[in-house]
């Protein structure tokens, strides 16, 4: 077990931890040396769970052989339709939906795959794997089995000697899910990147345990949570978690570019490294 454990988000399934992991870690020991933190990567491990979405073999190459009609009513659908609206919003090159967003899903969806191939945000994203990521994200809600097998993939990951979870998009909610149902953990700092979790309709109303009078449950082994948004994050479209989460998460706002969601300017930011110092006991260079 190390001091410090790495969770992904969506997209990985054909990446394995070790490959991942030499990926993120100069970003990581980037953002680290800013605050005055030197990493070891011996200190560092990634939990990964991108293989659960690897599909069996196939005579197809690459991603599966979507289109428009292939993209499910409700989670997929609603997706899809968040992400062209946030884009919209912060890229004047993406035509917005306007008021025409109750037509027939097929045609809808390719509107939207259509207005997200001109987003600087989701550039490189063909419309099969904007689609496959939705999709991803969908089955994580609504298949227990998977649900479970990925959760458990991250606490095999995290033992008496973390001090330090960072966990990335899909990844936080991962994080906070499993958590939440371990009372029996040291005390451990949370860093969220990019998180969808206080998303309502898409990912809060969905999370386990559910919410309590409109608030969400503190996960007991967490001691202190940062929580680092861009604000043109498309995926983390609400940037604070406080309101709902509870005023000991500390929310932060960072400039990534035109990758906004991409983990790699999130973890060379100065204030991820400051939040990783902090929580391994080193102070953090102003």
């Amino acid at each position: 077990m190390t001091r410090l454990v790495l969770v992904h988000g969506i997209a990985q399934q054909y990446n394995g931890p070790q490959t991942l992991l030499a990926d993120w870690y100069p970003a990581l020991g980037d953002g680290a040396a800013l605050a005055g933190l030197a990493l070891e990567r011996s200190d560092v491990s990634m939990a990964f769970y991108g293989d659960v979405f690897r599909p069996a073999g196939h005579r197809g190459l690459g991603v599966p052989d979507l289109d428009a009609t292939d993209v499910e009513e409700g989670l997929e659908r609603d997706l899809l339709l968040a992400w062209w609206e946030a884009a919209a919003r912060v890229e004047p090159r993406v035509p917005g939906p306007g008021a025409a967003v109750r037509g027939r899903t097929p045609h809808l969806v390719q509107r939207a795959l259509d207005a997200l191939s001109h987003s600087a945000f989701f550039a490189g994203l063909s419309d099969r794997l904007l689609m496959s990521h939705a999709r991803q994200v969908r089955r994580y809600f609504t298949e227990p089995d998977l649900r479970a097998r990925i959760k458990e993939r991250f606490l095999a990951a995290v033992g008496d000697h973390t001090e330090v979870v960072v966990a990335h998009s899909l990844g936080s909610v991962v994080a906070y899910e499993a958590l939440c149902g371990r009372t029996d953990l040291p005390d451990l700092t949370l860093i969220t990147l990019g998180s969808p979790l206080a998303v309502r309709g898409l990912v809060l109303d969905r999370l386990v345990p559910p919410l309590r009078d409109g608030h969400a449950r503190w996960p007991v082994p967490v001691k202190r949570w940062t929580n680092i948004a861009d604000r043109g994050d498309a995926v983390a479209l609400v940037k604070e978690l406080a309101p709902v989460f509870g005023d000991r998460v500390t929310d932060v706002l960072v400039h990534n570019g035109a990758k906004a969601h991409d983990v790699r300017p999130y973890l060379t930011a100065r204030e991820t490294g400051q939040a990783i110092a902090a929580a391994l006991g080193t102070p953090a260079v102003e």
